[in-house]
């Protein structure tokens, strides 16, 4: 979860500082600008990464809060495939590897 925070904020970053850096196509139902997605990325990475340590503490509350930021983090990246396909899906990916393993192995950091 850690990993997924800061790979959100390196993307955040890198739609504010170079707005050219994602390429942009008109043909889908939504549109953003850039710099208000890197804004986006910039904060979910912030949150699932303070999260992320917060699962660390083996609290029942971290755990969950986990899997609901993984989720928003999932939707979030999925608005933002027109944007950067590959990495969007890697991200998703991720997120559900993470949803999975707080899910099914999560209560064993409380033993």
């Amino acid at each position: 979860m850690i990993i997924v925070g800061m790979f959100q904020l390196a993307a955040g970053l890198a739609a504010i500082v170079e707005k050219t850096f994602f390429v942009v196509t008109a043909d889908y139902l939504y549109a953003f600008d850039v710099t208000g997605w890197g804004w986006i990325h910039l904060v979910v990475g912030l949150v699932v990464l303070l999260a992320g340590f917060a699962v660390f503490s083996g609290r029942l509350w971290a755990l969950a809060l986990g899997i609901v930021l993984a989720g928003l983090s999932a939707i979030a990246n999925f608005l933002f495939l027109p944007y950067y396909p590959l990495w969007s899906m890697l991200i998703i990916a991720l997120d559900v590897i993470v949803i999975w393993a707080l899910a099914v192995h999560g209560w064993k950091i409380n033993a």
